[in-house]
């Protein structure tokens, strides 16, 4: 595997990410984040061990990474996951995204102080445009008449913006522990399937036991299951998987970096959604971030 090649799989995770952002909203705000999440994780979950059991990697599961994987989804997964929904709601896919692109610098801050990872001077050069561009085209991509709902605050902003930090530290977190697994030959679909069951259980337990906020908004109906499927496939499905195979050789914080570039993509998909291309702000935005890739994947 050369260095191109998890570069491109943390840009495909990204994309995944975003498209899976707008997916979301929709069933998130019937269900709620904490049964969104559920559901959603079961469908993936089906999924993934379908897959796994057919081709047979289960094998790779050394028993050595059972507990780290189970931790990594855990943290990840089920805090971080139910985090960002639970800031989605309450802020939009927008806004949120933002938010969760912060994840980039926990994981950049956490690979270099446990990890002892190092970067180039020009890949930093290219970070940083990066996350200036990313942070450019969210703040500054809306449109000052905007009301659609999903730019509008549903509950406490303070709120929304702290659950979307948590939903970042979770991300880095998740993936730094998950790092010394990945960089054996353990199946990146099994390992999905390992940590999305784990946080999937941990939700169910939560429903079991009486937990309010578990319990569903509104009944499910064949629509929201459909898109909570689809979402959970693209972007759980997918994109996770898309990560885990850049972490077998690629460093926590360019991983991280390159797939922060999500808020950026969801750009063009709003547009699509909402029927109005975004701000000026977003187009300038968009465009560092395109530089500081290109300086990242030439490094």
């Amino acid at each position: 595997m050369n260095l191109a090649s998890y570069d491109l799989f943390a840009l495909g995770a990204a994309a995944c990410w975003a498209l899976g952002s707008v997916l979301s909203v929709s069933p998130a705000r019937h269900l709620g984040a904490f049964a969104f999440t559920r559901w959603r994780m079961l469908l993936v979950a089906i999924m993934l061990w379908a897959v796994t059991l057919a081709v047979g990697s289960w094998h790779s599961l050394v028993p050595a990474s059972w507990g780290v994987l189970a931790l990594s989804g855990l943290i990840g997964i089920f805090v971080g996951d139910t985090a960002l929904f639970a800031a989605m709601n309450r802020l939009g896919p927008r806004r949120a995204s933002v938010l969760f692109a912060t994840h980039a610098v926990f994981s950049a801050m956490l690979g270099i102080w446990l990890l002892g990872e190092r970067i180039s001077p020009q890949a930093a050069w290219g970070a940083g445009l990066v996350m200036v561009g990313v942070m450019t085209a969210i703040l500054l991509g809306r449109h000052r008449e905007e009301n659609h709902a999903w730019e509008s605050d549903r509950g406490s902003v303070g709120a929304g913006v702290a659950l979307g930090l948590l939903a970042a530290l979770c991300q880095a977190v998740g993936s730094l522990i998950v790092k010394p697994v990945m960089s054996l030959d353990v199946d990146p679909v099994a390992a999905s399937a390992v940590r999305v069951t784990v946080a999937c259980g941990v939700h169910f337990v939560l429903l079991v036991l009486g937990f309010k906020a578990a319990s569903a908004q509104q009944a499910p109906n064949l629509r929201v299951l459909a898109q909570t499927a689809l979402n959970g496939f693209i972007a759980m499905g997918v994109g996770m998987t898309l990560i885990l195979l850049a972490l077998k050789n690629g460093d926590v914080g360019m991983v991280a970096i390159l797939s922060s570039v999500s808020p950026v993509l969801v750009l063009p998909l709003l547009w699509w959604r909402l029927g109005r291309a975004p701000a000026v702000g977003a187009w300038l935005g968009a465009a560092l971030t395109v530089v500081g890739t290109a300086l990242i994947l030439l490094r």
